[in-house]
């Protein structure tokens, strides 16, 4: 019987926690603001580990936070190494996600949408009965 959680899901989200952190108390870098690691996700091996990252501020302030936070991948990586209880910590690439923003733009599309049908049809709501 397979166990619900792998143990690569389970550091995944150990890093994700501790990331968070670690990168708003120890990461000096101006480039890096305020970012939201939005997803972890860690090979089998527990080798490498994807982290995907967003800011608020925009793609440009995102960019700009993700070469800072693979700047100091090295020293996030040797804290982790201390907090979490694995042999060896996996490497990581920090990686833009825009699925914040994509999902900002698809809403609005679907309010602009809804505002058209209603401004084309000023019928009262509900069908006929």
């Amino acid at each position: 019987m397979p166990r619900e959680f792998s143990r690569a899901a389970r550091v995944a989200d150990q890093i994700q926690r501790d990331l968070s952190d670690l990168i708003r108390q120890g990461v000096k870098d101006p480039r890096v603001g305020m970012v939201t690691i939005t997803a972890v996700d860690v090979t089998r091996d527990l080798s490498h580990a994807k982290i995907y990252i967003t800011s608020l501020a925009g793609v440009e302030s995102s960019e700009r936070s993700v070469q800072g936070l693979q700047h100091a991948a090295g020293f996030l990586r040797n804290q982790l190494a201390r907090m979490l209880k694995v042999r060896s910590v996996p490497q990581l690439h920090f990686l833009y996600d825009p699925s914040i923003e994509r999902g900002v733009r698809l809403s609005h599309l679907i309010d602009t949408a809804v505002a058209a049908d209603r401004a084309r049809s000023p019928g009262p709501e509900g069908g006929e009965d």
